[in-house]
């Protein structure tokens, strides 16, 4: 075990960061974690089976600790991260990688299938910052990531309601920045586009039981997707490490070469209807 750092901010580690890493078995959190590891960062790697990371450990041997831990389970949740910060004396990162995709439409999907998806892409990530906060106050710095999307600020249909878990992570993640600021923990919003990663295999997508009524349309956004351009996943890292590196991180990190203009647009398609709307709005005032 590493000396455990407890300063204020005077000692934050510049180089071989400790990483906390959700959902490090695949997606852009096995990219993350396997080339941390791979400039000689310590990383502790969680994933629901640990056996799809059991390659990490026999690879890092000592830079890394692999963890079983699944995000809806809360009291897991503080477990695991209270045994990664006595394994490895600190942590420096910690990244909230774990989610998944409901795919259906607003209709289609049941409210208990939404609650599910909310509880790991939302509460899950809650827990994990909740647990690592007094960690990180202790310490007097930290970092905390937040994988979220593009569709944190655009929306697609179909995927609508993992488009509005993303939302919700963007303004958690928001608040928290202002609210952590003075402690020395800074916090920054991962936000990529569309990538070729695991992120559309059975794993990582469920699908709500279809309305024959939608069966058309449904198609065509399917058939739509087939021809986006994704980005090379293993493109990201330098990106990553620019950003926990740096001294004034940015709040937002958009990855991907498209996303801006997509945003731009709908920023500008809402500003333009909010000003349409403007004399109607103001008279509302009273």
């Amino acid at each position: 075990m590493e000396h455990q750092q407890e300063n204020q901010g005077t000692n934050i580690p510049t180089a071989n960061k400790v990483w906390f890493i959700t959902g490090a078995s695949r997606g852009f959190g096995r990219v993350w974690a396997t080339a941390a590891l791979e400039r000689g960062d310590k990383v502790a790697a969680t994933a629901r089976n640990l056996s799809a990371i059991a390659d990490l450990q026999e690879k890092y041997k000592e830079n890394v600790l692999t963890l079983e831990l699944d995000v809806t389970n809360y009291d897991q949740v503080a477990k695991t991260i209270r045994q990664a910060h006595e394994h490895f004396g600190r942590l420096d990162v910690v990244l909230n990688n774990a989610g998944y995709s409901l795919v259906a439409t607003i209709e289609e999907a049941t409210i208990d299938q939404v609650k599910a998806m909310y509880n790991t892409n939302i509460f899950g990530a809650v827990a994990v910052i909740q647990a690592a906060l007094p960690i990180l106050r202790k310490q007097g710095y930290g970092h905390i990531l937040g994988t979220s999307s593009n569709l944190g600020h655009v929306v697609l249909p179909v995927i609508g309601y993992y488009s509005s878990s993303k939302w919700a992570f963007e303004a958690i993640h928001e608040s928290l920045a202002a609210e952590v600021k003075s402690f020395g923990i800074k916090v920054t919003i991962i936000e990529p586009g569309a990538y070729a990663t695991e992120f559309g295999s059975q794993a990582s997508l469920k699908f709500a039981d279809g309305l024959d009524v939608y069966t058309d349309f449904k198609a065509k956004f399917f058939e739509g997707l087939q021809h986006m351009e994704r980005g090379n996943p293993e493109a990201t890292p330098e990106a990553i490490f620019k950003v926990v590196d740096t001294e004034n991180p940015p709040l937002r990190l958009s990855l991907g070469s498209h996303n801006l203009a997509w945003v731009r647009t709908a920023y500008a398609e809402r500003i333009a209807s909010w000003e349409e709307w403007k004399a109607v709005s103001n008279a509302a005032q009273g």
